[in-house]
């Protein structure tokens, strides 16, 4: 019988070499991650692919998964482990190699598989690893698949049926990449800044680019799991201003950003300026609804109020839906409205037929920013970003909190703004007009100025973000109200940027 898996165990230890470690933190809302061998060991994979194996039967799904790993270090050794307890419980495994995680979600229906086990630790630090599941292409798991894994994993309620197979396909990558640029080059000849931050995006991203006919400027694409100059993440800022270099330097006629696995992209125009990817996705959605009026676009609730209030997208009849932010919630919402395409704050872009399958791909929003010039012929990237009603917005803000509170001071933040709504308290000097609390708190005022605090659902930190229509002045004001809120709790960290 397999052992119970440990919540802690102490390393040069005999039961550290045989029983598996678990931190049970690990299991989030819609992936999981982990310290390796801090919070899971090589044995707790195991374990996690033993218990992915049984919930599949569970569900009652054709027990064929598919699998890849992301470039570090230690991630194929991790894909080892965790295919090992997969094929203990049956199912059988086809390897896709080293892939970024769309190419994984691409391989689903390529290969005619339900279910996916991506293993990669994303834009996370070093040391960081996880996977990202599925068992309902194009979807990944929600809340309530991962509750049910955490329980079996760390239960040990294993059905160990054995019997499983594994398969290696080779030279995979080149199905993805025929598939994504099988459609006619591009006329209009772009220069294009290809960063990838030595992520494993470098291996693919910059040949697609040039697949397609752009003019490819190759930044930091040579894979290096240590990140030697920042980690490959198109929100961090160190990251942006890099590009931004880059395409000053080289005239380029936009710079995409690629995050470690592949399913985000960031873009720099040609001016040097960062647009922060709910304002490209605003910028996508005006070019994609004047060739479809009247579509619906899923948007989290960390993007720009513009979805809802951008008159180019008023008058092509556009209906905003804001949602969770959570690749897995967005995917889901964007498969059950049939939205055309979801938008998410963080750079996961999930495009809907006729565009996509409904997963998310850094690479299929790059040749979607690509098509938008091609279509806009007579105008630059900063041209179109110049067209869009001015906002004064923040980056993405994490103050650290640790996973074990981070819910519970979220929750008291949702009733304080809660209860200053109903007794008219004013906030950032104004009355607030709406409060939506699907996911943490996100509270607009008088004069169209928001904040949002949720719980980030990959890492212990909270998320903050503000936005105002009308002036710099008012963002900082709405950001000392909401942070005055979170200085009352002092498990609330020192954020990982300021405004």
């Amino acid at each position: 019988m397999f052992p119970k898996p440990r919540a802690s165990l102490a390393p040069n230890t005999y039961d550290y070499e045989s029983l598996p470690l678990v931190k049970p933190t690990g299991f989030r809302e819609y992936d999981a991650r982990w310290l390796l061998e801090k919070e899971i060991n090589l044995m707790g994979i195991q374990a996690l692919g033993m218990g992915l194996g049984t919930l599949i039967h569970e569900l009652g799904v054709k027990p064929d998964l598919v699998t890849g790993h992301d470039f570090r270090s230690y991630s194929a050794s991790v894909k080892t482990a965790l295919v090992s307890g997969l094929l203990a419980a049956g199912i059988r495994v086809r390897d896709i190699g080293l892939c970024i995680s769309p190419m994984a979600y691409f391989a689903q229906f390529d290969l005619d598989v339900p279910c996916v086990a991506m293993v990669t630790a994303s834009h996370n630090d070093n040391g960081w690893t996880g996977v990202k599941m599925g068992a309902n292409r194009p979807m990944t798991f929600g809340p309530d698949e991962m509750t049910k894994l955490k329980d079996i994993v760390l239960n040990a309620k294993f059905n160990l049926k054995g019997g499983g197979t594994y398969e290696f396909i080779n030279d995979f990558p080149a199905r993805y990449l025929a598939d994504l640029t099988n459609r006619p080059k591009l006329k209009r000849k772009l220069k294009v800044v290809a960063a990838c931050g030595n992520g494993t995006a470098g291996a693919f991203a910059p040949k697609m680019l040039e697949m397609i006919g752009c003019e490819v400027i190759p930044m930091d694409v040579e894979l290096d799991h240590t990140f030697p100059k920042y980690n490959p993440n198109p929100e961090d800022l160190k990251m942006l201003h890099a590009m931004r270099d880059v395409v000053l330097k080289h005239k380029a006629d936009v710079a995409l950003g690629f995050d470690g696995d592949g399913d985000r992209c960031g873009v720099v125009d040609d001016e040097g300026e960062e647009i922060f990817a709910d304002k490209v996705g605003v910028m996508l959605a005006r070019d994609m609804s004047a060739l479809h009026p009247g579509s619906t676009f899923v948007v989290d609730v960390k993007s720009t109020g513009l979805f809802m209030t951008d008159p180019v997208l008023i008058a092509n009849k556009v209906k905003a839906d804001y949602w969770k932010t959570g690749h897995s919630y967005m995917k889901r919402r964007v498969n059950e409205t049939g939205a055309m395409v979801g938008f998410e704050k963080s750079g996961h872009f999930f495009f809907n037929k006729p565009f996509g399958r409904g997963y998310d791909d850094g690479l299929l929003t790059a040749i979607a920013v690509c098509d938008m010039l091609e279509r806009n012929p007579d105008k630059t990237m900063s041209d179109l970003r110049k067209a869009l009603p001015k906002t004064w917005q923040s980056p993405t803000m994490s103050p650290h909190c640790d996973d074990e509170t981070k819910y519970g001071i979220v929750d008291q933040v949702v009733k304080h703004f809660e209860n200053a709504q109903k007794k008219g308290e004013k906030v950032a000097g104004q009355a607030i007009r709406d409060l939506v609390t699907v996911n943490g708190v996100r509270v607009t005022v008088e004069d169209g100025t928001w904040g949002l605090v949720r719980a980030s659902s990959n890492k212990p930190e909270l998320v903050v973000v503000v936005e105002s229509p009308q002036s710099e002045v008012r963002m900082r004001d709405m950001f000392a109200a909401i942070d005055g809120v979170l200085r009352t709790h002092p498990e609330v960290g020192e954020y990982n940027q300021k405004i």
